[in-house]
C-alpha cells in the first residue's frame, strides 16, 4: 500500500521529534520506528490523504507531468512539452499535467526571473523566450530549495516566503528596477510582477 498526501493550498507535512500536544488541523500523525513522527497539518482543510494499492488510482495522480527540477526534463523536453499550449504562460507553467511542482507563488518568480509577462500567451514565446522560461525555473527552483533548506531545516511544515522577489510584494519596490510591483486578481488567485521588467498587455482570454 502507498500512503498519498496532496496537500492542496495549505496543507504542510512535518517529519521530525515528536511534539508535546496535538495541534488543531493535525488531520495525520504517524509514529515511525525511528522514533520520530509524520504530521499532516491543513489549516485550510484542502487536502485529501489516500491509502492506495497502485499510486495511479489516486485522483490526478497518473496525469502529473514531469517534477520540474527532474534532470530527465531537459530544455528539448521541456520546450517540446511546452509548444502544444497556446494558453497564458503562467496558467501553463502552474499546470500539473505540464510539469508538477510548480504552484502560484513560484510561477510569479520563475515569470519575473525570465522577464516574461505573465499573461503572454504560449504562441507568442520564441526559441529563446522558452529557453529564458526552462533557464529561469531550473534557477528559481534550485535557489529557492538551497534556501528553504538552510533555513527551514527539518520544520519543513513552516512556511517561508520573505526572500521571494515579487510574490505577495505589491507596491513594493521591484528588485530588479525599483518599480512598484503590480498585482492582479482572478478568481481569488493573485499574480505579481513587475510592469516595467515584465511589460505586456492584458488580452482576451477567449481567444
Amino acid at each position: 500500500m502507498t500512503l498519498v498526501v496532496n496537500p492542496m493550498l495549505a496543507g504542510r507535512i512535518r517529519y521530525g521529534e515528536p511534539l508535546a500536544h496535538h495541534r488543531a488541523r493535525d488531520a495525520l500523525m504517524l509514529g515511525l520506528d525511528n522514533g520520530r513522527e509524520l504530521r499532516y497539518h491543513d489549516a485550510a482543510d484542502m487536502g485529501k490523504v489516500y491509502l492506495a494499492r497502485d499510486p495511479d488510482q489516486v485522483p490526478t495522480f497518473a496525469s502529473l507531468g514531469p517534477e520540474a527540477t527532474d534532470p530527465a526534463l531537459t530544455l528539448d523536453v521541456f520546450c517540446e512539452r511546452l509548444r502544444p499550449h497556446r494558453g497564458e504562460i503562467k496558467g501553463i507553467l502552474s499546470n500539473q499535467s505540464f510539469v508538477a511542482g510548480i504552484g502560484n507563488a513560484y510561477a510569479d518568480e520563475v515569470l519575473w526571473s525570465a522577464h516574461l509577462y505573465p499573461f503572454r500567451r504560449r504562441t507568442d514565446l520564441d526559441d529563446e523566450g522558452m529557453t529564458r522560461l526552462y533557464e529561469a525555473m531550473q534557477s528559481v527552483l534550485s535557489e529557492a530549495i538551497a534556501t528553504l533548506r538552510e533555513r527551514v531545516g527539518e520544520n519543513i511544515d513552516v512556511e517561508v516566503r520573505d526572500f521571494l522577489s515579487v510574490h505577495g510584494k505589491a507596491g513594493q519596490p521591484c528588485p530588479r528596477c525599483g518599480s512598484a510591483i503590480s498585482e492582479v486578481r482572478r478568481e481569488r488567485m493573485a499574480t505579481h510582477f513587475c510592469r516595467a521588467c515584465q511589460p505586456g498587455l492584458m488580452i482576451d482570454r477567449r481567444r
